[in-house]
């Protein structure tokens, strides 16, 4: 079981036997695309075009490392940024009051320019809907808001000249220290999903206007909720109390999860979904990725819940002599080590389907880095630095080699497999910097 999800990965991004006999029989070295094409031109493979994992054998060589070319730059930190599930639009969200919604394919313009309501401290994070027309962004407060992307006016201020339809997550009883974390739409763009300080997950039905559900999930802050596949049954959730656990809405009694997995030393940070229901991957701040298999899953915690040392990881360096330990009920498929979770709640992502066949697994970094793992090796391929301060997000497009990562130093910045170096846009070394804003510097960051 432990390597199914390796062998899967393998037949997604791996050349299918019959192209690979098309092209060369007895050669091990890497074919390049030229070879590919020039056997389905040929008609050495019987006819047939490149399959889906051809696409992606060619898409995974081809990781986005050149640049970075800048997208935007801002006077307050990027903490989030998104591309649309076809890759047209993409979005960020920073610290103050604003969203930025680009179009991709018209050379990253502006979109829509987004003045956020009610906001506490930053957009903690934001969704689209599968169809891209809604947007739904969260703070460190009890309330979500929805802003129709596709409306005419690229200006959006809230009760200005757009509404901003707040999702109120407390009912007519306000908790002014609620904060949400984590939003997820669902795929059919029913629901929203949450996570936040109160240890909880509510689930929001847009329909009825109320809240569906609520689940004490876990006994510290729930940094990361997300949906497991499109069915929206199963959820994924992590938390401050280092467990990941799996709720399974069709046979949910009480507050009871479906299984805990146990593995991490320290808080979750994110959840990203494999999206076939079976496998995700977590980031921790015990510097450590881990890639589960829902099967392996408890019922129940075999140990309390393991602490490594007494750190703050806000404001203090990670612990020298934390790097080794292990915990002795590792429930894991596999741990990725190399990037760094310092500061803020930084994220990970499986790369996409379609143009790798989610061969990589590729996280922001406290080093200021972006770390891009292979799945099935657990090595380091690449590392993509350039920027002044923490990486708290990154997002790979769907469809094509272009990468982008927000940043603490203000800058959107695209990484692609190639470009013009003339281009204007490129960052040049002298334009790093720290942080937005010499000032000061906050000792609580998110």
């Amino acid at each position: 079981m432990a390597n199914e999800v390796f062998h899967l990965t393998r037949a997604r991004s791996e050349l299918c036997h019959r192209s690979r006999g098309a092209a060369s029989a007895r050669r091990r070295r890497p074919f390049s695309t030229f070879e590919l094409v020039s056997a389905r031109e040929s008609g050495r493979t019987g006819g047939a075009g490149l399959s889906s994992a051809d696409r992606a054998y060619v898409g995974s060589r081809n990781i986005p490392t050149k640049g970075p070319w800048g997208v935007d730059e801002m006077d307050s930190e990027a903490y989030v940024s998104q591309f649309s599930a076809d890759g047209s639009l993409l979005v960020a969200g920073f610290r103050g009051s604003r969203i930025r919604v680009y179009d991709a394919e018209r050379g990253w313009k502006i979109h829509k320019d987004i003045s956020c309501r009610s906001l506490q401290w930053t957009v903690s994070d934001i969704a689209l809907s599968s169809d891209q027309r809604f947007l739904a962004y969260s703070s460190l407060s009890p309330v979500v808001h929805i802003v129709n992307v596709q409306s005419s006016g690229r200006e959006s201020h809230a009760n200005v000249n757009e509404i901003h339809e707040g999702l109120d997550f407390t009912g007519n009883e306000h908790d002014e220290d609620f904060g949400i974390f984590s939003v997820k739409f669902s795929k059919d763009g029913k629901e929203v999903v949450i996570g936040n300080n109160e240890r909880s997950i509510y689930v929001y039905d847009l329909a009825a206007n109320k809240v569906s559900v609520r689940i004490r999930a876990h006994k510290a802050d729930v940094n990361a909720v997300t949906f497991a596949d499109e069915s929206g049954n199963v959820l994924y959730s992590g938390s401050d109390d280092s467990l990941c656990k799996v709720w399974d809405r069709r046979c949910l009694v009480g507050e009871k999860s479906a299984g805990i997995m146990t593995g991490h030393l320290d808080g979750v940070t994110f959840i990203d979904s494999r999206g076939d229901g079976r496998y995700f991957i977590s980031n921790c701040k015990d510097q450590r990725i881990k890639l589960w298999d829902i099967r392996k899953m408890s019922s129940g915690m075999r140990t309390r819940p393991m602490k490594m040392v007494d750190w703050d990881y806000r404001w203090m360096p990670f612990p020298s002599e934390a790097h080794h330990f292990k915990h002795p009920d590792d429930q894991s498929v596999a741990t990725y080590r190399g990037h760094s979770v310092l500061r803020t709640l930084i994220r990970c992502y499986f790369s996409p389907i379609h143009s790798t066949g989610q061969r990589y697994i590729y996280t922001g970094s406290s080093d200021k880095s972006v770390h891009i793992y292979d799945v099935v090796t657990g090595k380091t391929i690449e590392r993509l630095s350039w920027h002044g301060s923490v990486i708290r997000d990154c997002t790979w497009h769907p469809y094509s080699p272009t990468l982008v990562t927000s940043s603490w130093d203000g800058y959107l910045a695209r990484w692609e497999t190639s470009g013009n170096n003339d281009d204007p846009s490129m960052l040049a070394a002298d334009k790093q910097r720290a942080r937005p804003y010499a000032q000061y510097e906050d000792l609580f960051m998110m």
